[in-house]
C-alpha cells in the first residue's frame, strides 16, 4: 500500500476528486491551506492576510491506496491538477505498512486489494 499526498490549486480539486472516484477511489481526505514555495503563480498568488508569511492558498489531498491503484491515481492528479504554470503543486508517495481501524485496531482490509 501507498500513501498519495498531493498539494494542488484549490480550483483543481474537484476534477481530481471526481476523476479519482469514477476510478473507484472511494476514501480519502482533504484539507484547505495555505503555504510558501519556490513557484509560486506570479498571476494568482496573493499574501495572506491571516498568516503573512504565505503566498499560496492550496489543497492537500491524502488518500492510502493499494499499489496496482498508484499509478492511475497520479496520472488523474497531473493530468486534472495542472496549469503549467508554477505553484501546480507537488506530490507525495510514501509506503505504508500497515493500516488497522481505531475502533477495534484491527488490520482495514478495504484497502489492500
Amino acid at each position: 500500500m501507498k500513501e498519495i499526498k498531493a498539494f494542488v490549486r484549490p480550483d483543481r480539486l474537484p476534477d481530481i476528486v471526481n476523476h479519482l472516484r469514477e476510478e473507484g477511489v472511494c476514501c480519502l481526505t482533504v484539507f484547505e491551506g495555505e503555504g510558501t514555495g519556490h513557484y509560486t503563480d506570479e498571476r494568482k498568488d496573493f499574501p495572506s492576510l491571516r498568516h503573512p508569511f504565505s503566498h499560496a492558498k492550496i489543497a492537500k489531498l491524502e488518500v492510502v491506496l493499494p499499489d496496482k491503484k498508484v499509478k492511475k491515481s497520479l496520472e488523474i492528479i497531473h493530468q486534472n491538477g495542472k496549469t503549467a504554470h508554477s505553484g501546480d503543486g507537488i506530490i507525495y508517495i510514501t509506503e505504508v505498512s500497515d493500516m488497522v481501524k481505531v475502533k477495534t485496531l484491527k488490520p482495514d482490509l478495504h484497502n489492500k486489494d
